[in-house]
Formats: C-alpha cells, structure tokens, sequence
C-alpha cells in the first residue's frame, strides 16, 4: 500500500517506520515547510499534522478521491462540516482522537463504567490527562472524549478546564516532558473511590493502530471510527 503522510513530525516519523515494516511504502511526506504536495500516487493519506491545517488536508483528499485517516485534534469546531463534505464526495474518512488500540479499548471501559454509576450521584467525577510539552491542545481529543462519553450518563452538562466551575466535569490537563500520553478517570464518593487509568509508554502504539486503521479502511467508502476497525459494539 502506497500512504501519504500529511505531517511528519514525530508521530508521522513513528507511522512510517511501522508501516515499512509492515511492507508499506510511504510516497508522501508533507511537513510544516510543505509548501504545495500531489496525492497522485498514495492509496491512502494519513493526517497528524495541526489543528490549522487538517481541514484543507482532508478536503484535498475528499477532492482526489483519497481515503484519509485522520488523528490530527483541536479542529473538531468544522467536524460536521467535513462529515458534510465526505458524504457530498463520497469520501472515506476515519478520524479518531486516539488511534491506540488499548485507548480504544479504554474508550470502551469508560462508556460502561458511567453506565453502571449513572445512578449513583453521591460519586463526583474528575478526570486528568498528561501529556508531552509539544503537544498544542488542552485538553486532549482523548481526554474531551472520554468525557463527552461521561457526560452522556451522569450529573455533569458539560466539562470544563475551571475546577471552580459548578456542575461541569472538571478535567485537569497537564504538560510535562516526555510524557507520551496518560489518561485517568476518577469516581469519589465519602466512603470509596474508583479510578480507571491509561498510560501510554510511547507513541508506537498510537502510530501502530493508525497504521492498522488504514489498512482496513481500503476499499470501503464512507464515514468510519475505531469501533469498526475493532469490530467493537
């Protein structure tokens, strides 16, 4: 298979080690300096470039009828509009906040987790994630959805970066070096608390699962998450 990669940084410099050792070729590398890039010759196109960036990368994409794995965050404001775009090109996308598998499966965790707490008010809930000093948005695409999935099942109408703020799921969003990703969900009650975690111990998971999603994702058409490529639900 033939990929793109629009972003090479650190995590696309970890995607194309990963796909060449899975037998890929990598025939695109668009980096910050890019100035104007052909998708001619790519199968597939895989997005971890920047919040300012991502919309005009899938659109181009869409445009040259090129599936697009996206793992870029901080653009989530225009997701409808690009899920619009994609159904009017009969595009085939994936975007997901987190492409690692064991997040994937956190995600999952998390989602039947508030479930089972639903009904019991008593226990307040806060969430923190941590990550790496390069990384430009806070919270986390991860972080903002394992809340949304929180918020669906419990007392909170919304969350929040403001541990002042009332009735809001307060997340704490960390910075620190060389902290590739932790995410920790924490239910506290007087008499007892629950706390289910994820710590990543680099990027090759996140890079290995984007690599996964792309292989999966050829020849289909449409809108898609990592719920299919795991078959999950």
């Amino acid at each position: 298979m033939k990929i793109g990669l629009l972003g090479y940084g650190k995590m696309g410099k970890t995607i194309e080690q990963i796909a060449l050792n899975r037998g890929h070729q990598i025939t695109l590398k668009v980096d910050k300096d890019t100035q104007s890039y052909s998708l001619d010759n790519i199968d597939v196109a895989i997005d971890f470039s920047t919040p300012d960036a991502a919309v005009a990368n899938i659109t181009n994409c869409f445009n040259h009828n090129i599936p697009v794995i996206s793992g870029t965050t901080g653009w989530l404001e225009h997701y409808d509009e690009v899920l619009a775009l994609c159904k009017e090109k009969d595009g085939t996308f994936l975007y997901a906040s987190n492409f690692s598998l064991g997040v994937n499966i956190f995600f999952e965790l998390n989602r039947t987790l508030s479930k089972l707490m639903a009904n019991l008010p008593e226990y307040n809930i806060s969430m923190e994630e941590i990550h790496h000093t390069q990384k430009l948005d806070a919270p986390s695409g991860t972080a903002i959805t394992l809340a949304e999935d929180i918020i669906k099942n419990s007392k909170y109408g919304t969350w929040t970066l403001d541990a002042a703020k009332p009735k809001a799921l307060h997340i704490s969003s960390k910075r620190i070096d060389s902290v590739p990703g932790t995410h920790e969900v924490t239910y506290t009650s007087a008499v007892d608390t629950i706390e289910i975690k994820h710590t990543a111990h680099n990027r090759e998971g996140f890079a290995f699962g984007a690599v996964i999603a792309a292989e999966w994702i050829a020849g289909k058409k449409g809108v898609f998450s990592m719920k299919d490529v795991l078959n999950i639900g």
